[in-house]
């Protein structure tokens, strides 16, 4: 039986978006999710542009020790809007 509260931070990833239907609002989420891929936490933050470009930028700038671990992945919401997706890890190094 799952615990109806996930708590294991066992796969971190961030989305970006691209603003299809002209909210203004251009943004990354960073997601952390459980062994079974149940949403743990997640925060946000804006950047100056839609895309992978401008998520890799604001990642060094806002979370410096953030490291993408594989390339960005395209795909497609329900709704039709384009969105990336890439795994990432805090720098062990630093």
């Amino acid at each position: 039986m799952l615990k109806p509260r996930p708590v294991n931070h066992h796969r971190m990833f961030l989305t970006c978006y691209e603003d299809t239907f002209n909210y203004g609002w251009h943004h990354v989420d960073l997601f952390v999710h459980d062994e079974y891929g149940r949403e743990v936490n997640w925060v946000h933050w804006t950047v100056e542009a839609d895309g992978p470009e401008a998520a890799d930028v604001s990642v060094r700038r806002e979370e410096p020790l953030l490291r993408r671990t594989t390339d960005w992945e395209p795909k497609t919401s329900a709704v039709g809007a384009p969105y990336w997706t890439a795994e990432v890890t805090w720098d062990a190094d630093s």
